[in-house]
């Protein structure tokens, strides 16, 4: 690109600091503000808050004085994964007219599971003819848009099932934390009740497959359960006693004419074996296809935040998902 992007940051959590540190190393990005409601951050440097050298952007509260006078191309905004939540923080930064690149899970594909918001958030995008997309490794590519390109070399698809499986030890403790390791069976349950304890993105995920392979899905289902630790297991942040919480489970279904036609298993837990993500296609021809290890996903997701930022730039107004954007790729 002839000229630098100008970009700004919306949420300074774990992922916005990485982001951060990824956006650096980009000489055809340039950081020019950085959003943050936490007081503990405002008023630092967006670099030193992200362990790098200064950068010289300070961080503000302030959305004007970031956003005002045209000073942004593309925002960055990774602070909520509740659509409800991001919706009124999209409904204040598009009117600056400048496009969004969200790791809003809820905001992947909203138009089956809210679609009012959706419609608002388009609204509101094409109106100050600016682009919004939520993507990350997942949702937004590994168990959606990944397995839905796949099946454009097949005949005939019957169906799709997705297994993401990771091992949680070397993950950072907010990822351990909110997948429940550590907890009683007694708590995960209370928390998964709150809403607090769950991968957010599942049902957007089977509905942009479906959407693409033209499947009109009668229900979805998520249904989450606890991994229980059988032997006590310390990592460097906690004990884990037998009969305790390793992890999460949870699958998603979606249904059409009686049969299930898309699964997505996702399992995180500490210590859990067979780390992969693996695509099965049961269609002509069929197809089984298998990262062992798997993708790791702090470094997945915001690497591909970073890499969408110029077809976001460029991409046509309105809420967009990744199954009608240009190709992502490392640039």
């Amino acid at each position: 690109m002839a000229e630098k992007l100008r970009i700004a940051q919306m949420g300074l959590g774990p992922i916005g600091n990485k982001v951060t540190q990824y956006l650096a190393e980009r000489p055809s990005l340039e950081i020019v503000g950085a959003i943050d409601t936490d007081p503990a951050k405002v008023g630092q440097d967006v670099g030193v808050l992200a362990g790098l050298a200064p950068l010289g952007v300070t961080v503000t509260a302030d959305i004007d004085a970031v956003l005002g006078g045209g000073r942004a191309d593309v925002v960055v905004l990774t602070t909520a994964s509740s659509l409800a939540k991001v919706h009124d923080q999209l409904l204040r930064i598009l009117p600056y007219g400048v496009s969004v690149v969200s790791s809003c899970e809820e905001l992947s594909y909203p138009w089956q599971t809210q679609p009012e918001l959706a419609a608002s958030i388009d609204r509101a995008a094409k109106k100050s003819n600016a682009a919004v997309l939520a993507t990350g490794v997942n949702p937004g590519f590994l168990m959606d848009f990944l397995p839905a390109a796949m099946t454009g070399v097949c005949r005939k698809v019957r169906k799709v099932t997705v297994e993401r499986i990771q091992d949680a030890t070397f993950r950072r403790i907010p990822f351990q934390k909110k997948i429940g390791a550590g907890l009683t069976v007694e708590e995960f349950y209370k928390k998964v009740e709150e809403g607090t304890l769950r991968h957010v993105g599942l049902t957007e995920s089977m509905h942009l497959i479906a959407a693409r392979l033209g499947w009109q899905l009668d229900k979805t289902e998520d249904i989450i359960t606890p991994i229980i630790a059988e032997r006590r297991v310390t990592t460097d942040s906690m004990v884990i006693e037998p009969g305790n919480v390793l992890g999460v489970q949870q699958l998603g279904r979606g249904v059409m004419g009686g049969e299930e036609v898309i699964s997505l298993i996702f399992r995180a837990a500490i210590g859990e074996p067979g780390a992969r993500d693996r695509i099965v296609i049961d269609g002509e021809p069929a197809i089984d296809s298998c990262i062992n290890g798997g993708v790791n996903g702090d470094v997945a997701t915001c690497a591909i935040l970073v890499n969408a930022i110029p077809v976001v730039a460029k991409a046509r107004p309105g809420l967009r998902t990744m199954a009608d954007i240009e190709p992502i790729t490392c640039w």
